[in-house]
């Protein structure tokens, strides 16, 4: 089974990993500008996410692997990897079994240490919208709104609505599995692993995900990283302040 991704563009190849319930299509703006500057860039959807297939097991071990079984297939090597949230724990996993085929990292907003579940509201949100009744977005959105009050977060969840067929909406997520596995989201790098090449982690001014308490883990596991604050940005940075994301994404593969 191969992870659905969108490729846009030639040059160094240069792969987006989505965070939890997101899917690759929230990186497709940026994806495209990159895409016109000399890369390959492949917006890829995890497993149980976006397009890709749904499974049973949901952990980082597996969706490393995953990725490592969409490299072979694409005989992709010196890769640029950027990765958000859970994709950016995917990343981190990633770089550290296999930096033999990573020339340099991106780390958005999240770092290599254990995060605390915390995703029980949202995931009661979507567990409330009943596609028997459900006929449009506007109406998933009422339903979401007593969960998760703030807008563009239930923008964000949206995305995940399609239409399985003329007049039934459904969900494109494992919604079951990601509920059941939800703790797999928060867990941390293995102690003693290390990638030893560039690393840049992207924070958000307003996200409180990557605390300066961090800063020491996250140099134990990436000795040459840099660690840069995007401002105006929550945890959603690329798509808060998509400029100065950009811009310090640039300045770091220059």
């Amino acid at each position: 089974m191969t992870l659905h991704s969108t490729i846009l563009g030639e040059g160094q190849t240069f792969i987006f990993l989505h965070g939890f319930l997101g899917m690759s299509d929230n990186w497709k703006t940026l994806g495209t500008k990159f895409s016109e500057n000399g890369y390959e860039v492949h917006l890829v959807d995890q497993r149980n996410h976006g397009r890709s297939f749904h499974s049973d097991e949901f952990n980082y071990e597996v969706m490393v692997e995953d990725l490592k079984d969409y490299c072979d297939e694409h005989q992709l090597n010196n890769i640029v990897l950027l990765g958000h949230s859970m994709g950016g724990k995917t990343a981190m996993l990633f770089a550290v079994e296999y930096p033999e085929l990573v020339s340099k990292l991106i780390i958005a907003d999240i770092a290599p240490r254990y995060y605390p579940t915390h995703h029980d509201a949202i995931l009661k949100g979507l567990s409330a919208l009943d596609f028997e009744t459900l006929k449009s977005r506007g109406e998933a959105d009422k339903v979401l709104k007593s969960y998760v009050s703030e807008l563009g977060t239930r923008q964000f969840l949206l995305k995940n609505l399609y239409w399985i067929e003329k007049g039934k909406l459904g969900l494109r997520i494992n919604l079951e599995v990601l509920k059941e596995q939800v703790n797999e989201v928060g867990e941390p790098l293995p102690m003693h692993t290390k990638f030893e090449k560039a690393t840049l982690f992207l924070r958000g001014d307003r996200s409180e995900y990557i605390s300066s308490q961090d800063e020491a883990l996250i140099h134990s596991h990436f000795p040459k990283a840099a660690i840069v604050t995007i401002s105006d940005a929550g945890h959603w940075l690329h798509a808060e302040n998509p400029t100065d994301f950009y811009d310090a994404v640039s300045k770091f593969l220059d």
